[in-house]
């Protein structure tokens, strides 16, 4: 039988938090970059979506991270995604929920405005297919002119972020799980929109350690970006 088949864009949250899953339950799968445009086309073509992950299991095509996480402990039931207790179960999909919406908004709109002001990063998150010469051009281009995201998230919004993030922080302070006894679909999902606030050694040598100033290189997150690399190492996605 063929490996599963990722879809993805190499620093999505999403696509990092499918890589988690899949490392979590450890299931061997193979990567394909989508190029974006014309490679989202073919895509569509394929599984009828453009955005990307996209699991290819055999002849069966799973969009999006949630129901990938859903399909994923279908295949493999052990180690479960979803705890068994309904009471923990109904937090853990909350806590998914929120990472996947909240979370997620906030951390895109602060590493948005981060890349606007960062030429290093802007050059670093091109697409794998970009040329050299356009990458090297647009990697030097002042960032009022590549971005107009800047005004997006204004002091309140990004004080809002940081407030959930010290909250966060609190919580997993002792380095255990988000609910119940064990690392579930709540952590891995929390995980992986920390992703681009502060790069993991998974990002490459380029980004690893960058991100989202003020939050990155706060000493206030830094517990919070230990149990996110801690949780990396505990599901093998830290190699």
């Amino acid at each position: 039988m063929p490996p599963v088949k990722l879809f993805q864009f190499r620093h999505s949250p999403f696509c990092e938090k499918a890589r988690l899953l899949l490392n979590a339950k450890g299931i061997p799968y193979v990567m394909e970059e989508v190029t974006p445009g014309v490679g989202q086309v073919d895509l569509f073509r394929r599984s009828g979506q453009r955005q990307v992950p996209v699991l290819q299991d055999g002849d069966v095509l799973v969009a999006g991270s949630a129901a990938i996480a859903r399909h994923l402990d279908n295949k493999a039931p052990e180690p479960p995604l979803l705890p068994e207790d309904p009471q923990e179960r109904a937090r853990a999909l909350l806590w998914e929920n929120w990472a996947d919406t909240t979370l997620a908004h906030g951390a895109r709109i602060a590493l948005l405005q981060a890349i606007s002001q960062d030429n290093h990063l802007r050059k670093a998150l091109l697409p794998q297919a970009t040329p050299g010469p356009l990458r090297d051009v647009l990697g030097a281009l002042p960032g009022g002119m590549v971005s107009g995201v800047s005004h997006l998230l204004h002091h309140a919004g990004l004080q809002q972020l940081k407030h959930a993030l010290e909250q966060l922080t609190t919580l997993v302070a002792s380095g255990g799980p988000l609910v119940g006894p064990q690392n579930c679909v709540a952590d891995l999902a929390v995980a992986a929109q920390l992703y681009g606030l502060k790069f993991p050694a998974t990002a490459g040598t380029d980004l690893a350690g960058r991100g989202v100033s003020g939050i990155a290189d706060h000493p206030l997150f830094e517990p919070l970006f230990a149990w996110r690399d801690q949780l990396y190492g505990a599901v093998g996605r830290d190699g």
